[in-house]
């Protein structure tokens, strides 16, 4: 079921481990000429293109988008009990990870009457994108809700797909989850549709377009995001999730068995790796892995991604080389399942979040860990980071100079002024300790 690589019998290069690990992805590129026009319409014809879109393609048309508070009130009296315990522990620890996320302000003098100081502001306002359609995540409403909440942001939207099963509404767990954390703005909007209008609003509706939207989403919903990147912040470019295992033969392969097939369960592109220099391991986690697939209520969306080119087994010679495989992949999620396994993931340079040892699995990190799931994908864990309480902050630099302390600089600063040919720089530091009148009386 899963592709087998063998890199075993030399040291691959960076650039031969990007080109042989297995990767799928989706092409955005591809479906920018469809979601190109929805996000012109939405712009210029704000919610009620918004809702003939989600009536072509979620079925249904809500009356309005917002939605009613009541609705919010009803839906969390209606919660399973043991669903709403089970939100309320994850909201606790992930806003108490979150919560001691928060930067303090400092100030740094450079001198005497000379300093500058750091401080971080919220974004004003943030849309915050929940999925819907074929699942159900209240949990994403968690992960983004509450690190925006521990960020001070004052104003908050969550947008998620009408559901024509329940007359038009998000999922009421969906409603629940935002009742519960109080978040009382909720759009019944989705897709590519939604995305345009949180960017743009729309006065006469009475919906005001934020300043950064974050979530994940489809591939439309990604093809947005890049086409209003600019317009609002964006947090990442969303792609399918992502799990790769570094394992030695030390591993437990029905524990690896299971994790692969619980991130295969996401998504028919979803990807699940595994990188070992164990024989005998790889050989274990395939059996397992064929014996155990089929009895998941998902087993034919687990057994198509499994098979897909974006899943597979790495074989390689050492761990030495392991480690460099899953820092080429740079996975969305990367479990470390090695003898030392803390200190094997202190080595690890490039993953969106790694989970160390046998109890600590991704389905862990997707509820209750305290951790954010919102990662990046695709290897863009090279570069940038999941979602955290400083995705909603932006630091800014308070700069106070006194008399003195100006002066004192002011030589470096008209000297850089005149190598760049900007005069009219240095005359501003210059008019604060001369009159520059005579100058202008010569000319």
């Amino acid at each position: 079921m899963l592709n087998l690589i063998d890199l075993r019998g030399r040291t691959p290069s960076m650039s031969e481990l990007r080109r042989a690990l297995p990767r799928g992805g989706t092409d955005v590129n591809a479906v920018l000429p469809t979601v190109t026009p929805m996000v012109e319409e939405v712009r210029h014809q704000g919610a009620e293109a918004a809702l003939d879109f989600g009536e072509k393609f979620d079925k249904v048309r809500p009356a309005q988008v917002r939605v009613a508070p009541e609705e919010l009130r009803r839906a969390l009296a209606e919660l399973d009990p043991k669903v709403r315990e089970a939100l309320e522990e994850a909201i606790a620890r992930v806003r108490k990870v979150h919560t001691e996320q928060v930067p303090n302000p400092h100030t740094t003098e450079l001198a005497p009457g000379a300093t500058v100081t750091e401080v971080f502001l919220p974004v004003v306002r943030v849309g915050l994108y929940v999925p819907g359609g074929s699942a159900v995540y209240p949990s994403s409403v968690v992960m983004n809700v509450v690190p925006a909440q521990a960020a001070g942001v004052e104003s908050l939207v969550v947008a998620s797909p009408p559901q024509a099963e329940f007359g038009g509404l998000p999922h009421p767990t969906i409603l629940a989850a935002c009742e519960l954390l109080g978040v009382s703005e909720v759009w019944a909007v989705g897709g590519a549709q939604g995305i345009a209008l949180l960017a743009y609003g729309d006065d006469a509706a009475g919906l005001e377009p934020v300043d950064k939207i974050t979530g994940p989403g489809n591939i439309f919903v990604t093809a947005a995001k890049r086409l209003v990147n600019g317009v609002v912040g964006i947090d990442s470019e969303a792609g399918p999730t992502e799990i790769a295992i570094l394992a030695d033969d030390s591993a437990d392969p029905v524990n690896i068995a299971y994790d692969l097939i619980s991130q295969a369960e996401h998504d028919v592109l979803a990807a699940s790796v595994l990188i070992t220099d164990s024989v005998e391991l790889a050989e274990q986690v395939i059996v397992e892995v064929g014996a155990r697939y089929s009895i998941t209520r998902n087993a034919e969306r687990v057994a198509e991604a499994l098979k897909g080119q974006q899943s597979g087994i790495v074989l390689v010679d050492d761990l030495e080389t392991a480690i460099a495989a899953a820092d080429a992949y740079a996975a969305e999620h990367l479990e470390v399942h090695t003898r030392n396994a803390r200190k094997v993931a202190e080595r690890i340079r490039h993953a969106g979040a790694i989970f160390v040892g046998d109890f600590a699995p991704v389905p862990l990190g997707d509820y209750a860990a305290g951790s954010n799931h919102v990662l990046p994908t695709s290897g863009t864990a090279r570069f940038s980071s999941g979602l955290t309480t400083h995705t909603f902050l932006r630091p800014v630099n308070l700069i106070e100079y006194d008399e003195r302390a100006l002066k004192e600089i002011s030589e470096t600063v008209i000297a850089l002024a005149d190598a760049e040919d900007l005069p009219a720089h240095g005359e501003a530091i210059r008019a604060r300790f001369e009159d520059l009148s005579t100058d202008r009386e010569g000319k």
